[in-house]
């Protein structure tokens, strides 16, 4: 629940991508092939890695046997995510892999849902929650994955099964929209239950009334089933102890994902080794007390200059907010963009003292904010191929008050995503030369001040009310993750335009600052309009941080003079019209949410997402599809991660680690899978 994506803070994704003519390995960005595919809305591109080559060979090393693990455990979360999806990989790319005489226009849709499934990790959007289907007849399917078997392809078939059947039993999952239509969906119509009418593989027959008095031992790391008896069973997702700790879920995944942790080890700093060594003993256990553990020495380490997330640690994805996804991500310190990020850990305290809301509810004290720009090496799991931007961890509330927090900005990825943005979709939707013109100027630093505040002193701001015993997620329930994104967005609104910013050195002068302010609120009300486009068939919006910039514009809008919506041309227009009352309208909602979540108060905090974040304007949104369709713009992007190499001398002894860039998404997929070298 702390991660901020750059389609729902900053500028839209374009085709248009830099994707010059000189080799792909280019070291100066000018030059590099970015744009790679583009796959109905997604763009598929490379990301590159500044400085791993000049970085020690130790570092190397660490890097790579944490990569290693990242790549290990992917299919956790693709399983976690929908329980057909790892036989859904296994049929699609064994039929890729042995397609001769497949009909060529067959073949191509085959390719098109693969590279959806790649990008998602599973046939729902990473975006929309929406399932993805195949556009080709279930007959001219069964024919292409029949000649694959012809030709040799190993398709998974269970005891007693024949192909007819597999594909039977697939059908309504490959075909029918409305089947599992949705992997999280928090908002059903009809008073449909949150978990049943949510796809994903995180509940099993259960309603959210069987809950009811029932206390979790593995809240994050857990699969809650229904037996026939009634009864809940919590399937527990760790490898286990021999003779000691029965394994659990995902034991031969977590298994090799400890076996790669460990091989890191002997790399690590004294700190990161302590923290990697209590990661690997929460695995084997699957105990909280042992993840706690682990959370306190990962924040304790903050000078290590290799770094990794690696766990169960999101909430996004499971309608009631408990149930944790897997991620990893692996990272180096970026010391070339560490200025802004560091500027706002030193002067934490201030801007906690400055807050809004009521100091009952302020940290006396900030503790532990450690925070940096890195270079991302791989995102696997929850944070890939579509990635967050900016992340903030750990997520639990005391933890947090008493040791700190971590907040990175993802310096590569950002840049990536900045050489997507698109010149023609903001021309579009900004109502006049002279907004279009402030935005193409102070788009990028707007970005960067907004990220590194929504994290910083975002996320690590604030504290619960004396009278809350639990965690505020626990009490807010479903509405908690947007509630949070909503909170950091609004902090980091609320100081955009602040004289800190100058004295900080981070914005030149005053008159600078004025109008970055004025271009962060018109970029963010642009926003809540042009992010419609990613729901082209829904009337309700389920992904957390498109509720929480919903939330944010639409209470300003009902309950300040500060935006107004223009028709002109027969286009609307959401326009900013009064800058300090757009930031006074910040103060006040920010004074709110952090009360809410302070004292755990979900009646409100449903108040507010059922009137201002889910329900969507569809004649608004059909307007927003049909200026784009004229555009053609991708709506989110899916990444290429870099290929590492171990190199050794003639005795194996390791002498150096190669990077490199595979520009090839479906290369890499089935490198991982084990289906190419």
């Amino acid at each position: 629940m702390n991660r901020i994506w750059l389609p729902l803070i900053g500028c839209l994704l374009s085709a248009t991508l830099a994707a010059a003519d000189e080799p792909p390995q280019a070291k100066d960005p000018e030059t590099r092939k970015y744009l790679l595919d583009r796959v109905d809305d997604v763009a598929i591109a490379q990301l590159y890695v500044d400085g791993f080559e000049q970085l020690p060979l130790n570092d190397k090393l660490l890097i790579y046997h944490l990569t290693q693990a990242s790549i290990a455990g992917r299919d956790i979360f693709i399983d976690q995510k929908y329980k057909h999806s790892l036989l859904l990989r296994d049929l699609i790319e064994e039929t890729l892999t042995h397609a001769d005489g497949i009909d060529p226009e067959v073949l191509a849709e085959i390719r098109r849902y693969a590279k959806l499934f790649w990008v998602n990790n599973g046939p729902h959007s990473a975006l929309t929650s929406q399932k993805n289907i195949l556009r080709c007849s279930p007959e001219a399917f069964a024919a292409a994955v029949q000649a694959a078997v012809d030709n040799g392809a190993d398709i998974p078939l269970a005891q007693g099964q024949d192909l007819a059947g597999l594909l039977s039993s697939l059908q309504a999952v490959l075909f029918d929209p409305k089947f599992d239509a949705f992997v999280t969906q928090k908002s059903p119509a009809d008073g449909e239950d949150i978990l049943t009418a949510s796809a994903n593989n995180l509940y099993d027959g259960v309603v959210s009334s069987d809950l009811e008095g029932f206390e979790e031992q593995y809240p994050l790391n857990s699969r809650l089933v229904k037996k026939a008896d009634g009864t809940l069973e919590e399937q527990v997702y760790r490898a286990g102890f021999d003779h000691v700790i029965p394994g659990g879920m995902y034991a031969p995944e977590l298994t090799e994902v400890c076996k790669h942790l460990e091989a890191a080890i002997p790399y690590a700093t004294p700190k990161m080794a302590r923290a990697l060594g209590l990661l690997i003993h929460y695995y084997h256990t699957g105990e909280a007390v042992d993840f706690r553990e682990y959370n306190i020495a990962w924040v304790d380490d903050k000078d290590s200059p290799v770094d990794t997330i690696n766990g169960f640690i999101e909430v996004y994805m499971d309608a009631r907010g408990q149930k944790g996804s897997w991620e990893s991500v692996v990272y180096f310190n970026d010391p070339a963009k560490m200025a802004m990020i560091t500027a706002f850990s030193e002067n934490a305290q201030w801007f906690e003292d400055q807050m809004p809301f009521d100091p009952r509810f302020r940290k006396p004290e900030v503790k532990g904010i450690s925070a940096k720009a890195i270079q991302v090496v791989i995102e696997t799991g929850d944070s890939g191929p579509v990635t967050p931007i900016g992340i903030n961890l750990p997520n639990a509330g005391d933890i947090r008050e008493q040791y700190g927090s971590k907040s990175v900005s993802l310096s590569n990825v950002v840049e990536a995503y900045e050489r997507a943005s698109s010149k023609s979709a903001r021309a579009e939707f900004c109502l006049n030369e002279e907004e279009y013109r402030r935005s193409a100027k102070w788009k990028s630093l707007t970005l960067a001040l907004e990220v590194n505040m929504h994290e910083v002193i975002g996320h690590a701001s604030g504290r619960n009310a004396d009278s809350l015993k639990v965690d505020p997620s626990i009490a807010i329930k479903e509405y908690y993750s947007a509630l949070e994104e909503g909170r950091a967005d609004l902090v980091a609104l609320y100081f955009i335009g602040n004289p800190k910013l100058v004295e900080l050195g981070l914005v030149d002068n005053a008159e600078d600052l004025r109008e970055i302010q004025r271009t962060a609120y018109e970029e963010y009300t642009r926003n809540a309009m042009t992010q419609l486009r990613r729901l082209p068939t829904s009337t309700t919006i389920e992904e957390d941080h498109m509720r929480n910039r919903q939330m944010i514009v639409h209470w300003l809008a009902a309950n300040t003079a500060a935006i107004d919506v223009i028709e002109k041309d027969g286009k609307t227009y959401y326009q900013v019209i009064d800058v300090d009352g757009w930031h006074d309208g910040v103060g006040r909602l920010l004074k709110e949410v952090q009360r809410i979540k302070s004292e755990g108060d979900r009646a409100a905090a449903e108040r507010l997402m059922e009137d201002y974040a889910i329900k969507i304007n569809t004649k608004l949104r059909d307007e927003v599809l049909q200026r784009y369709k004229a555009l053609d713009q991708p709506a989110y992007t899916g990444f290429v991660m870099p290929q590492l190499t171990l190199v050794s001398d003639p005795e194996g002894a390791p002498i150096d680690v190669a990077i490199d860039y595979p520009q090839d998404m479906e290369a890499q997929m089935l490198r991982w899978s084990g289906r190419v070298k």
